[in-house]
């Protein structure tokens, strides 16, 4: 057996959508990034830590790509696409459900500006016939040279452990950059934010679009077995606040239950989980507010 260690970094890309946290999920085993199935889920790019005994896999989870009505949509784009430089390889995912079309042509001139190895996946194919894989294969194959194109499922996980083969093939010589046990360097804060953040979108659906922020206050540990959470949720308008608290405060309620109860999970203690809605109108356009809500690494 070969002493040698890969290890190496790799974006996870594509439009809004297409099951880029799903397959994250899939690869670390847990969930570290929250799913929807409301596009542009994901806003921060997201490290998961896939360690095996003679490779480890960093992936960065990207904000799907497409055409942005505002600041916060400029800041997601840019940060998917400031990724294809600073990695050692690039997956690229796609809906084989969705006609191939302008916003897949926009990511492959993006690619063509880059030297780095791109390996194409052809997510969801559970969902069609599995004569049409081939069918899409020819059609991608023409747009761009890629490493490799692998059809996958990452909801049912089909072909996910042989992806993971396929990269450790693309891999360079390199140290282990995170212990063992690691599976994302997200800080607990922000893990606890998006969690809540999931609950708002989940349970809310087509009333609340994403303008919705969670910031977390406090986290305090007062015995080792009750964590003690507080937390505020921004909206941009006062229809939206009233939407979220519910009437007689039931839907805040409801946030509040299903999100305690993931935190138990993750944190391993019981949850005391505190609430509040306020209104911060059209924070999603001003710069001042993005950086504030741990939005401005791209933005400076």
């Amino acid at each position: 057996m070969s002493d040698t260690f890969k290890s190496g970094f790799a974006a996870i890309i594509g439009r809004p959508n297409v099951g880029k946290s799903t397959l994250l999920n899939a690869i670390i085993g847990q969930k570290i990034a929250i799913m929807s199935d409301k596009p542009q889920t994901t806003r921060n790019r997201i490290r998961g830590v896939y360690t095996s005994e003679g490779t480890q896999i960093v992936f960065i989870d990207t904000p799907g790509i497409h055409k942005p009505k505002h600041k916060l949509g400029e800041y997601m784009v840019e940060a998917a696409l400031g990724t294809l430089k600073e990695v050692d390889l690039i997956v690229y995912v796609v809906d084989v459900t969705a006609e191939f079309g302008a916003g897949e042509e926009y990511i492959i001139n993006s690619l063509k500006q880059v030297k780095t190895p791109v390996v194409l996946l052809l997510n969801k194919i559970d969902l069609i016939k599995k004569e049409k894989i081939l069918e899409i294969i020819a059609l991608y194959s023409n747009q761009y040279e890629f490493a490799e194109i692998i059809p996958i499922s990452a909801t049912t996980g089909e072909n996910v452990r042989r992806l993971l083969k396929v990269l450790e093939k693309y891999l360079p010589e390199g140290p282990k950059y995170y212990p063992d046990h690691m599976v994302t360097d997200q800080p607990e804060q922000q893990v606890i934010a998006e969690i809540i953040r999931e609950k708002v979108i989940h349970l809310t659906r087509e009333e609340i679009p994403h303008s919705v922020v969670v910031q977390v206050e406090s986290i305090v540990e007062r015995n080792p077995t009750t964590t003690y959470i507080g937390a505020v949720i921004y909206v941009e308008r006062d229809s939206q606040k009233g939407i979220i608290i519910g009437k007689n405060g039931q839907m805040l309620k409801e946030i509040g239950k299903l999100a305690r109860q993931e935190l138990e999970g993750i944190l391993g203690t019981s949850v005391f989980l505190e609430l509040w809605v306020r209104v911060k109108p059209g924070w999603r356009s001003r710069e001042k507010d993005l950086k504030t809500f741990g939005f401005g690494e791209i933005l400076e």
